[in-house]
C-alpha cells in the first residue's frame, strides 16, 4: 500500500501531531519519552523531530513541509524595461590581519580601523565611495570565524567580493572561506593583493596559490580573475582596484527597480539612547524618503530621519545605497528583508503576520530534530551550561550565539542560551542567572553600576567582553570544566612470580623476574592469573617495599629477580606463574 502522505507547518504541537496521525496522544508522548524528551500535550516540536518519530513508530505515513506564509520568503525580482543602472555592491573579505579595514581605510581615506576592538572588524560596516562619478557601495565584512554567520549575509547582498590577500603571508583558511562564500553567492571575485610595500612581498606566490589550489587564474596568465596588487599603506594601485571592481561590474549588467516601493535588507540594528531603534538598511529596490511606513519582519515604524553612510541627513536613497533610519517601534533582525508599505495599519498588520509564522515555526524552547538525534545517541547525563547573551547591536549577537553553538563538547556538555537581546545588561539579566550555575555574557555592552551592585549581592556571574575570541576562549574554559575528568592508566613493567613467601590479609611478600620495563616502590599492580583476555584479574595492590638479593633498592629491571612487599585491599592467594602489571593512574583535567 502506498504511503499516507500528511502536511504539516514547521513546528506543531504533541497533540495536533497525536490528531493527524490518527494516534494517541499517550503513544506519542511514550515513544518523545523512550528517547530522553519528557514532552507536554502542548509542547511544541519541530518538523524534524516529527519525521524522527513517525519513522521510530514504524507508521505507513510521510510528512511534508507546508510552504512558508508569503511575505516571510524571498521572492526573485525580473527586472522591467523601466530598470536603471545602480552602483556595484562589493563585500571585502580575507584573512584576519590581511589588512581588509586598512585597505576601506586608504579607499574612504578615513581612519575606521582604530575604532575597533583589537583592531578587528566586529560588525559588517556600509560604506560609499565615488569613482569616475559612480557611486560604488563598500561592505567590510568580520574576518574571524566567530563571524561566518555575518559573512554569509554579507556574501549573499553582494555582486562583487575583493578577496584581499596578504603578500607576505599567502592564502589562508578565512581566504579559502571568503572563496567559497563568493562562489556560494554567484559574486565576482576581484583579487587585492595586499602588503607589497613590504620587503617579505611576494605576489606570484600568491597568484601561484590562487591558481593551482582554488582554480582562480590570473588575468595575465590566460585566466578570467583580475588580481591587483595593492598597498593599503601607501595607496599604490587602489585606484587601479576600484577601475577593476567597476569594470567587472559592468560586465554584470546590474539595474534596480526605482518605481517600486523600497525594499532591502537590514544590515546592522542597535537601540540609541533618545534615538530608539537604530537600523542600518541597505536599499535594494526602489526610492527610500523620510516619512516611508516600513516593515522588517516582526518589526515595523515610521522612518523619522534618512542618514548616509557617513551619518549626514539625505532626501532620498535609491537602489544599493547603505542607509542608517530611525523610526522603527522595536530592533528588526540582522538579516531580516524590509519593504515600504502604505500605511502604518498594513505594517502593523505585515509585522504581526510575520510574528504569528515565527512563533508556529519557532521550537527554540522545545525539542528539534537536532536535540532529539543528540539525545538518541547520549548515552550518559550531559552538563548544563548556561548562559545568557547580551551584545550591541542585532548583529554580534547572531554571531555570539553561532558562535557558542559551534563550541564542540562530543555531547558531554550542554550549552543552553536562558536568554538573549541587544543592549546593556538588566536587572532581570542578573535575576536569571541567581541560579549559581548561569554565566552572562555582555559582548560591547555596559554593565550599569545598580545592576553591578545586585549581580554582586545575588552572586551572579557576569563577563563582558570587546573582542570575541576572548568570549569564545572563556566559554570553551568555563565548559572544560564541567568535563569529567579522564583517568589514565600508564603501563610500566610487567613480572612473572617465581615464588610466594607470605599471604596476609592485607599484604603479600613475593618473589619473581622483571620480563619487561621496570619496577619501583610506590606503583599500582594488578595481579593476573592466565594469559591474554582469558585472564582472570585477582585483584589490586602497591608497592610497599622492594628487594634485589636481600638489599632494598629503588627499581628493577627487565631480566632481574627481585623481592616485593604488595599492600592489598583483601587477602589474595598469588600462585608461581602469576603475572603482575605495575601501573600509574592518574586522573587528567580534559580540553576540549
Amino acid at each position: 500500500m502506498a504511503e499516507k502522505v500528511l502536511s504539516i507547518g514547521g513546528s506543531i504541537t504533541v497533540g495536533e501531531l497525536a490528531e493527524v496521525l490518527n494516534l494517541p496522544v499517550t503513544t506519542l508522548i511514550g515513544e518523545l519519552f523512550k528517547n530522553g524528551i519528557a514532552a507536554t500535550i502542548n509542547q511544541r516540536i519541530d518538523f524534524e523531530t516529527a519525521t524522527i518519530i513517525v519513522e521510530e513508530l514504524g507508521l505507513d505515513v510521510e510528512l511534508q513541509k507546508k510552504e512558508a506564509a508569503a511575505g516571510t520568503e524571498r521572492v526573485k525580482r525580473e527586472m522591467s524595461d523601466k530598470a536603471v543602472d545602480r552602483p556595484p555592491i562589493v563585500a571585502v573579505m580575507g584573512h584576519v590581519d590581511h589588512g581588509k579595514t586598512s585597505l576601506l581605510d586608504s579607499i574612504l581615506g578615513q581612519k575606521v580601523v582604530e575604532g575597533e576592538a583589537g583592531g578587528i572588524t566586529q560588525h559588517i560596516s556600509a560604506y560609499q565611495t565615488v569613482r569616475k562619478d559612480r557611486s560604488i557601495t563598500l561592505l567590510d565584512t568580520p574576518g574571524h570565524e566567530a563571524f561566518a554567520a555575518l559573512r554569509q549575509h554579507g556574501a549573499t547582498l553582494t555582486d562583487v567580493v575583493i578577496i584581499v590577500v596578504a603578500a607576505d603571508d599567502g592564502v589562508k583558511p578565512q581566504t579559502i572561506e571568503a572563496i567559497r562564500f563568493a562562489r556560494t553567492a554567484n559574486a565576482k571575485i576581484v583579487v587585492a593583493i595586499n602588503k607589497i610595500d613590504k620587503e617579505a612581498a611576494n605576489p606570484q606566490l600568491v597568484k601561484t596559490q590562487l591558481a593551482t589550489e582554488h582554480n582562480l587564474n590570473p588575468e595575465e596568465w590566460g585566466g578570467d580573475v583580475v588580481m591587483v596588487e595593492v598597498s593599503a599603506k601607501t595607496g599604490q594601485g587602489i585606484d587601479k582596484l576600484l577601475d577593476m571592481v567597476l569594470l567587472v561590474a559592468d560586465l554584470e549588467e546590474l539595474k534596480a527597480e526605482t518605481e517600486v516601493p523600497s525594499e532591502g535588507l537590514v544590515i546592522e540594528a542597535h537601540m540609541e539612547t533618545g534615538r530608539g531603534a537604530v537600523v542600518g538598511l541597505l536599499v535594494e529596490q526602489g526610492i527610500l524618503k523620510p516619512g516611508a511606513f516600513l516593515v522588517a519582519g516582526t518589526a515595523y515604524g515610521k522612518v523619522r530621519t534618512l542618514q548616509d553612510f557617513a551619518g549626514k541627513a539625505i532626501k532620498e536613497a535609491g537602489p544599493a545605497t547603505p542607509v542608517t533610519v530611525t523610526g522603527f517601534k522595536e530592533i528588526p533582525q540582522f538579516g531580516d528583508i524590509f519593504e515600504v508599505v502604505k500605511n502604518e495599519k498594513e505594517a502593523r498588520a505585515r509585522s504581526n503576520a510575520v510574528r504569528i509564522e515565527r512563533e508556529a515555526n519557532a521550537a527554540s524552547t522545545n525539542v528539534t530534530g537536532a536535540d532529539l538525534l543528540k539525545l538518541m545517541t547520549q548515552k550518559h547525563e550531559a552538563e548544563d551550561f548556561n548562559v545568557i547573551v547580551k551584545a550591541d547591536v542585532q548583529g554580534s549577537l547572531t554571531s555570539v550565539i553561532d558562535s557558542l553553538k559551534l563550541i564542540e563538547t562530543g555531547g558531554e556538555v550542554s550549552l543552553h542560551i536562558v536568554s538573549s537581546g541587544v543592549g546593556n545588561i538588566t536587572e532581570n539579566d542578573v535575576r536569571l542567572a541567581a541560579d549559581g550555575k548561569t554565566v552572562i555574557y555582555g559582548f560591547n555592552v555596559d554593565l550599569p553600576p545598580a545592576v553591578k551592585q545586585l549581580a554582586t549581592r545575588e552572586r551572579a556571574e557576569v563577563r563582558i567582553y570587546k573582542v570575541i575570541y576572548e568570549l569564545l576562549d572563556d566559554a570553551k574554559n568555563s565548559m572544560e570544566k564541567l568535563l569529567a575528568p579522564e583517568v589514565v592508566e600508564t603501563e610500566i613493567g610487567v613480572l612473572e612470580v617465581k615464588g610466594v613467601f607470605r599471604t596476609m590479609k592485607d599484604e603479600v611478600i613475593t618473589g619473581g623476574l622483571v620480563k619487561s620495563g621496570k619496577i619501583m616502590p610506590g606503583l599500582l599492580v594488578r595481579m593476573k592469573r592466565g594469559k591474554g583476555e582469558a585472564a582472570e584479574v585477582l585483584g589490586e595492590a602497591e608497592i610497599t617495599g622492594l628487594q634485589r638479593e636481600k638489599v632494598d633498592v629503588k627499581e628493577a629491571f627487565e631480566g632481574d629477580m627481585c623481592g616485593l612487599n604488595l599492600k592489598t585491599t583483601r587477602k589474595t592467594l598469588l600462585e608461581i606463574g602469576d603475572t603482575l602489571e605495575f601501573f600509574t593512574r592518574e586522573v587528567v583535567e580534559r580540553h576540549l
